[in-house]
């Protein structure tokens, strides 16, 4: 069958190209797990010590966490007016990084970037409410992955120069998001009977291919770390790279073909009927009530304090499910269990994370070696936000009613044996510790994401979002910072004579970081008795059908649904079709809605 003239702008407006934006734009936006690949440069060329670097990380992952300004201008604005604003952050902060680092501006004090994860993610969310998990999973796995891509394509431009590797995400991200900027956008959404099925179809063939690019990257990392590449070799893999990148268009085009056929084919069936009863007393009386309730209001609003009025309501919250407003939320014991949990989780794996190449260089490993470790982080924490997020989805939808907060649990849990790894330093173990970082620091934020958005609903999802990521950056300065740094210079004054001035500031063995992941680990049992309690108080939401709201829609032939709330079949229905006709074509049209009856509408 020819294609119709207008497909390719059906495929460039559609929901699927959108998605496929959506990951062009995360792929690069993961620029904070990559950190370590260039702190040592940091320390060295700018005189730090350690706890100045773990300092500079934390306002790094507070500005790149902390979108509540991001998720309220988004509330407001289109999508890509917040991609710009998160491009233009991101290219002055970093910018600034790479010319401090150069010695030829002051030093940086932070560096601020979120527009881009909530503007795209939550976006993404919007359109495909039915395969949140999925949806989430997906995207953030890009997010994931990014150190990995950001590392190839450095290496292929400016070679092994880390100084270079700051400039590279000074300006890549911006580029995305200018080519693709305008295509993020928040489109009406129609459940079907087949809706949900379809769309998870779509995305497992984006999950094959992200597979297969995660793949690409994890057997290019290890060869290169095993055989000497040129700089013709390092463009030919990024090439591959790219070529991975874009192979998603392929589904986004099948998927739109899928709709046109799914049009074409409603088009030659005949309209579903709609019968809709309205009763003559609540025809008749409709206008008289909507002026008595207009006069109750105003008699309330001015009789009660507008302080009172606002109290109540942030303390009498709706149903689990529903739409929260954002201090409802806020104040939610929920809210605030989910909160401490992930300060207790994303802090300690974020703090491995940002020390990787400090631990690495304690526990003596070469430099190519800590390299290797960074970009394996990102593979792992790619797998972590995929494995969380498709298998909490199809968990959740068994009939064991899984809940994603006891997936929280068992990340936590997890997450504890790689902190254990490096505070005791066995030998060798950093491997295993790296894997299982990235992937516990992955799999937890698909997991708080999709909790937030099903139990405070969709409405307020922006602001909502960005204040369950706020979480990371206070776990980081309390762990990282107060703890990890501070004990690491410690350990290191003690290796040079009780005083680090004007001395050598770097801290050998096992001792450096032993303190400080106990303690890690401690927070992150406390994170899982958090995450219990969460479980306990939710079991009862979660063993219900969470989109069922997102169902009532559906089409269903057979059914005819009217305003009193009882469904009718075919047969009951086909009275008052033929009732509705004789009303609409053969009687005056001043006797049309008298005395009660039904309306025909087309599905």
């Amino acid at each position: 069958m020819a294609l119709p003239s207008g497909f390719a702008r059906q495929v460039v407006v559609g929901r699927w190209f959108m998605s496929f934006a959506s990951m062009l734009i995360l792929s690069v936006s993961g620029a904070t797990l990559i950190f370590g690949m260039y702190s040592k440069e940091l320390k060295s060329s700018l005189g730090y010590d350690q706890r100045t670097p773990n300092t500079l990380a934390f306002f790094k992952d507070l500005g790149y966490n902390v979108g509540i300004l991001a998720g309220l201008i988004n509330e407001v604005t289109p999508p890509w007016f917040g991609l710009a604003v998160g491009s233009a952050l991101n290219l002055g902060g970093y910018l600034m990084i790479y010319l401090a680092v150069e010695g030829r501006t002051a030093r940086p004090p932070r560096v601020a970037d979120s527009f881009t994860n909530t503007c795209a993610l939550v976006t993404a969310v919007k359109n495909f409410p039915e395969s949140r998990g999925v949806v989430l999973g997906l995207l953030k796995s890009f997010t994931g992955i990014s150190g990995a891509i950001f590392a190839q394509i450095y290496l292929a431009i400016y070679g092994d120069d880390a100084k270079s590797l700051i400039l590279l995400i000074a300006w890549l991200p911006v580029l995305v998001s200018a080519l693709f900027g305008r295509t993020v956008r928040i489109m009406p959404y129609r459940s079907s009977a087949t809706s949900a099925k379809t769309t998870n179809e779509g995305f497992f063939h984006f999950l094959y291919i992200s597979v297969a690019l995660a793949a690409y990257l994890l057997v290019m990392i290890v060869v290169q770390k095993q055989v000497r590449f040129s700089h013709p070799a390092y463009a030919a893999s990024a090439a591959g790279l790219l070529l991975l990148l874009f192979l998603p268009l392929v589904v986004v085009v099948k998927q739109e073909y899928r709709i046109l056929k799914e049009r074409e084919e409603a088009l030659r069936e005949p309209p579903t009927l709609t019968v809709v009863e309205e009763p003559a007393a609540l025809q008749t009386s409709t206008a008289t009530e909507e002026e008595e309730e207009e006069e109750e209001k105003v008699t309330s609003s001015s009789s009660s304090s507008c302080l009172g009025s606002c109290l109540k309501n942030m303390f009498t919250p709706p149903a689990r499910g529903e739409d929260y407003t954002i201090l409802q939320a806020l104040v939610s014991i929920d809210m605030l269990l989910l909160f401490l949990a992930t300060i207790c989780g994303a802090g300690a794996t974020l703090t491995a994370i940002d020390n990787m190449g400090q631990i690495g260089q304690s526990l003596g490993y070469p430099s190519n070696t800590v390299n290797t470790f960074v970009s394996l982080i990102s593979i792992w924490n790619y797998a972590g936000r995929v494995a969380s997020g498709f298998a909490s989805e199809a968990l959740l939808q068994s009939r064991y009613r899984f809940p994603r907060p006891l997936g929280v649990t068992a990340v936590l849990l997890l997450s504890c044996a790689g902190h254990l790894l490096i505070a005791f330093g066995v030998p060798q173990s950093l491997y295993v510790a790296s894997m299982l970082t990235g992937f516990c620091f992955g799999a937890l934020w698909p997991l708080v994401y999709a909790i937030i958005s099903e139990v405070f609903g969709l409405k307020y999802y922006s602001t909502l979002y960005n204040f369950g990521t706020a979480a990371s950056p206070i776990g980081a300065y309390l762990l990282n910072v107060l703890v990890a740094g501070h004990l690491y210079d410690v350990e290191a004054a003690k290796q040079h004579g009780g005083t680090l001035a004007g001395r050598d500031k770097t801290c050998i063995g096992v001792e450096c970081f032993k303190k400080s992941f106990l303690i890690i680990t401690g927070a992150t049992l406390v994170g899982v008795i958090v995450s219990l309690v969460l479980v306990w108080r939710t079991r009862s939401f979660y063993r219900g059908d969470i989109y069922a709201r997102f169902r009532d829609t559906a089409g269903d032939s057979s059914v005819i649904k009217v305003d009193d709330g009882e469904p009718r079949n075919k047969e009951e229905a086909d009275v008052a079709v033929v009732e509705s006709t004789i009303r609409d074509h053969v009687l005056p049209q001043g006797t049309k809605g008298r005395g009660g009856g039904a309306h025909v509408h087309a599905a």
